[in-house]
């Protein structure tokens, strides 16, 4: 009987250790918004188009980012960006040391994000989708 009870102890004891890991596993609210790590970067609806591409994270919250070096069209000094960093709330910014923002969206109507930091021009962030082989 005593047995029966440490394993059922134990076993109670990893089952709560796993909820409390997956619940902390740091998703945040745009991880549904994120399907893809190609993303297309707007300016001002349609004035210039483009890429950027998440990477390998670094951390929970920060991953290497790649930027397109026709992207200073859009925003002069966004190609020199280097990392994404992603809050819990959605919130997204790009960065050349990983701390201070050179642009930073939060999660816009419908799919992808939408700048607010710098107030102009404005950035729209959109994921690519992979073309479906019917």
């Amino acid at each position: 009987m005593k047995k029966t009870l440490s394993i059922l102890a134990v076993a109670a004891a990893l089952f709560g250790c796993a909820l409390l890991l997956d619940s902390g596993s740091g998703e945040s609210a745009a991880a549904a918004v994120t399907p893809s790590n190609t993303f297309t970067l707007v300016a001002n609806g349609d004035e210039g188009v483009c890429t950027v591409t998440r990477g390998d994270a670094l951390s929970d919250s920060l991953s290497r980012l790649t930027v397109a070096p026709n992207c200073r069209q859009l925003l002069p000094g966004v190609e020199q960006a280097k990392f994404w960093r992603e809050q819990n709330d959605g919130v997204v910014a790009f960065s050349a040391n990983g701390v201070d923002p050179i642009v930073t969206f939060s999660v816009a109507d419908g799919d992808g994000y939408e700048s607010y930091a710098p107030a102009t021009p404005i950035l729209s962030l959109a994921a690519d989708r992979p073309d479906s082989a019917d």
